[in-house]
């Protein structure tokens, strides 16, 4: 300290000498404040000096900045100031500081520097406003995907810092369960780290995926991710920690297949680094609770509840209030699962207890669920009733949360726009200014506004005449399908009632000669009755897709599909799988689109009966970045895409898919199926 002061105060007087004996120059000297400044920086950052004295020396060095001219060195410093204030977890200081920066950067126009700011304002609100976070870390990302980062930094300095935003959206992304948005951001994260040459992100980004993986039950591919990030690892400081997590990881992987030896197997694996894990007791804490919880799955309580407790005892030791309720909420099930009702009781209501204090809801959740089953007939009904109300408010509240973020981003996307669209409209301004006279720029200004005014009513009134003009061609759209519609359901019921009626009558009464005569053509018969129930088939499928055409208004469209699917796979034997998305709103699908998806679906089927050969058939309608994609499915003898010529069904569904302005593909080889990929804007 002293030493410190000793240099500060010689510095002083120098400044002050000079100032003194030349006119022109004073303290102002920017590397002598430079000096001035990291100094108190440094000063700040010595342990040995009180905590105070460190606060006192950031102020000084911020106080001190503020008096240079605005650059990019001086929001730096700033940065530098405000992670000296996170490492003394003053987090209300760093949040502030960087607030400052990133007002001063815009005032800059420092494009990196102001999405800088935004990362380090993303950390800040990291653990306490997820939406926050997210904001910050949309508007950092924009940033850098627009940014032209040869003006700025090296290629490899730019994929290292857009990577890290990455990764952190994407961390954000899975806590909601916004898995595939989440899971496309971590591989953009990963190809930035890979071009950075810098991997020390690589093992969160492969953990991440694995966590997703097991998510969207992809059990294999999550444990090789695991094992990646393990690999990734190893060499750095980092390498045990993350082994640890990985079989932890690995573990649980194995347990939601309820391949439970092969989780305890991972669990005693990561359990193998005692030294690590005596330092680090809160990982010993989950290691041995997660394996207590595998025993008492499979059933093997040899070591329960011991291994239980040891991890009770060891999270009340150092206070993790999180792990003590998890601990608790085990042990209720595990007692409940050995019949010991009471003490279940008694474990669930400590884990209710502080689930409610740390506002765990969905911890809380589980102890209701405990709790109506152990307790008294008369508090079983109240649990119950506290379980679905909370249940429910949790769902509502997760798709209020997801429409928040849907509408930062939205947001986001209109500022970023605006603001462009501004610096385009000041940079004509400026140029305007320079080169016209005051008058003449007043003149043009007018001139402009009556111009623009012109166009816009024009606009208007090309727009109200396309609207008219659409309205028309819908209408009469609308008309000829009705008519077309109409005629098809009388075609089908002239099918049905009809000739099939006719037929039916036929072949009934060359049954009845069977029975009768006995003249030496009865084989004969036999063959053309069976050829007339062939016919009779037929007949019945072609007015089933004639009467399907349109869809019944007083059924839900998914059920008409799902009607369909059942329909045809049962007259055609062939087994099936249907999925469909429930995050999209049918009925705010516009009726053609669903027609449309209706037939395509219809002729796809069709193919598959005549054609493949398939025993059964997958079928699924996923929401995806406002599109609605359909995938067909089958297992049959499929043929060379690239060989054969595309037939009239194939030609009806890209003609129908064209209509909807989407796409459309075919893929299939000989004896590998075929895949129908349709995908459709909403």
């Amino acid at each position: 300290m002293y030493k410190f002061l000793l240099t500060l105060n010689t510095l002083t007087f120098i400044s002050t000498f000079i100032g003194c004996n030349d006119g022109n120059k004073t303290i102002d000297d920017k590397d002598l404040k430079s000096n001035i400044i990291n100094s108190y920086i440094k000063n700040s950052k010595n342990s040995k000096n009180s905590f105070e004295d460190r606060i006192d020396n950031l102020e000084k060095a911020y106080n001190l900045n503020s008096t240079l001219d605005d650059s990019s060195i001086k929001v730096d410093k700033i940065h530098e100031i405000s992670f000296a204030y996170y490492s003394l977890q003053d987090f209300d200081r760093y949040r502030e500081m960087n607030e400052k920066a990133l007002k001063l950067s815009k005032l800059m126009n420092d494009s990196l520097n102001i999405a800088e700011s935004y990362t380090y304002l993303g950390l800040y609100y990291k653990t306490s406003q997820l939406d926050l976070a997210y904001k910050n870390f949309i508007e950092a990302e924009k940033i850098y995907s627009g940014l032209d980062y040869y003006k700025y930094v090296s290629k490899e300095e730019y994929a290292f810092e857009r990577g890290k935003v990455l990764i952190d959206l994407a961390l954000i992304l899975r806590k909601i369960k916004n898995y595939s948005e989440s899971e496309s951001l971590t591989i953009k994260a990963i190809k930035s780290f890979n071009d950075s040459g810098n991997k020390l992100y690589l093992p969160l980004c492969y953990t991440n995926l694995g966590i997703i993986a097991k998510y969207t039950e992809f059990y294999e591919q999550a444990i090789e991710y695991h094992l990646k990030a393990i690999e990734y690892a190893k060499g750095t400081d980092t390498e045990i920690l993350q082994t640890i997590t990985s079989f932890n990881n690995i573990g649980t992987t194995f347990k939601s297949q309820k391949k439970y030896n092969k989780a305890k197997e991972y669990y005693n694996r990561a359990l193998s680094y005692t030294k690590f894990l005596n330092e680090n007791p809160g990982r010993r804490a989950r290691l041995i609770d997660n394996l207590a919880y595998v025993n008492m799955l499979s059933k093997d309580y040899e070591d329960l509840p011991r291994l239980f407790f040891e991890a009770l005892d060891i999270r009340k030791e150092i206070t993790d209030r999180y792990g003590i309720a998890t601990n608790h909420l085990h042990l209720a099930e595990y007692y409940k699962s050995i019949e010991n009702y009471s003490i279940s009781k008694l474990h669930a209501l400590k884990a209710k207890e502080l689930a409610l204090e740390l506002q765990k809801n969905e911890e809380l959740l589980k102890t209701y669920k405990i709790l109506s089953k152990v307790s008294s007939e008369k508090e079983n009904l109240k649990y119950a009733n506290s379980y679905i109300s909370l249940n429910d408010s949790l769902i509502k509240e997760e798709r209020l949360f997801r429409d928040k973020f849907a509408r930062i981003r939205f947001e986001t996307d209109e500022i970023v726009e605006e603001n462009q669209q501004i610096a385009r409209e000041n940079e004509i301004l400026i140029i305007a200014i320079l080169g016209l006279t005051a008058l003449f720029l007043l003149g043009y200004i007018i001139f402009r506004q009556q111009q623009s005014n012109k166009e816009l009513i024009f606009a208007q009134t090309q727009q109200e005449a396309n609207q008219e003009i659409y309205r028309l061609l819908l209408n009469q759209q609308i008309k000829l399908e009705e008519g077309r519609k109409l005629e098809q359901q009388r075609m089908s019921e002239e099918l049905h009632d009809g000739v099939l009626g006719r037929l039916f009558g036929v072949r009934l009464s060359l049954d009845g000669i069977n029975q009768r005569a006995n003249d030496g053509f009865t084989e004969a018969r036999n063959k053309y009755i069976d050829e007339l129930k062939d016919i009779e088939q037929e007949i019945r499928l072609i007015s089933h897709d004639l009467s399907s055409e349109t869809l019944p208004s007083d059924v839900a469209y998914i059920d008409a599909v799902e009607n369909l699917i059942s329909d045809l796979c049962e007259v055609n034997n062939i087994n099936f799988e249907f999925n469909n998305d429930e995050e999209i709103d049918w009925e705010g699908i516009d009726d053609q689109k669903k027609v449309n998806l209706f037939r395509i679906l219809q002729e796809s089927l069709q193919n598959i009966f005549k054609h493949a050969g398939a025993k059964s058939i997958k079928i699924n309608f996923d929401y995806i970045e406002d599109k609605i994609n359909l995938t067909i499915l089958d297992d049959g003898i499929g043929f060379n895409s690239t060989k054969v010529k595309k037939g009239i069904g194939l030609k009806n569904i890209t003609s129908r898919v064209s209509q909807m302005s989407g796409v459309v593909q075919f893929l299939s080889s000989k004896n590998s199926g075929t895949q129908v990929s349709v995908s459709v804007p909403v």
